[in-house]
């Protein structure tokens, strides 16, 4: 073979490594958009289990106990939180992703906030308030009140989790569904 020759068929084979990795690509894309499209979302915070997860739509009002996805709103918490690193990007309103908690508490119940949460004089597992973040940078607990209509209070039980303790109650509003696990695993 001549060195022209080796040339030539060398590029046939880089042109055909192209044409290959461009189709993995868009069939990579593809599925991906497929899948968001369809409500299923990849966690890769610690609040809940990593992985796989999908979002079901909610046909009625939230409830206590309800696990859902919800879009935090754009407070100066949040534009704080995500400063601090606390929110990670996405699609959401400000541009963070979509939070998964658990709601604990619905319009008209009152949530109290001291060295844990209690709901209406019940108390809250899991729920002891940090002073300080990871970075040892101060965490201001939220005020105790009632649950305005038109929110919820919500929680995760994760020990490091920045949920309503810290940044009040959210509107119902930025629900975008319950969470269903597909596959997850706790690291």
């Amino acid at each position: 073979m001549t060195e022209a020759a080796t040339r030539l068929s060398m590029t046939t084979q880089q042109r055909r490594a192209i044409v290959v990795l461009s189709m993995a690509a868009v069939a990579a894309i593809l599925l991906v958009v497929t899948a968001v499209a369809c409500g299923y979302r990849i966690n890769l915070t610690p609040s809940e289990p990593l992985g796989l997860w999908r979002i079901i739509p909610l046909h009625r009002p939230a409830a206590v106990d309800d696990l859902l996805f919800i879009c935090p709103p754009e407070t100066a918490a949040m534009q704080a939180a995500r400063a601090r690193g606390y929110l990670r990007s996405g699609y959401c309103p400000g541009g963070v992703a979509p939070l998964i908690k658990t709601v604990i508490a619905v319009a008209g119940q009152h949530v109290e906030i001291g060295v844990s949460v209690s709901v209406d004089g019940r108390g809250v597992s899991s729920s002891s308030l940090a002073l300080r973040d990871g970075k040892d940078r101060p965490l201001t607990p939220f005020p105790s009140g009632i649950v305005p209509p038109g929110y919820v209070f919500l929680h995760s039980a994760f020990p490091g989790s920045y949920d309503s303790r810290y940044f009040g109650p959210v509107p119902i509003s930025g629900i975008l569904g319950l969470a269903q696990e597909v596959f997850t695993y706790v690291p």
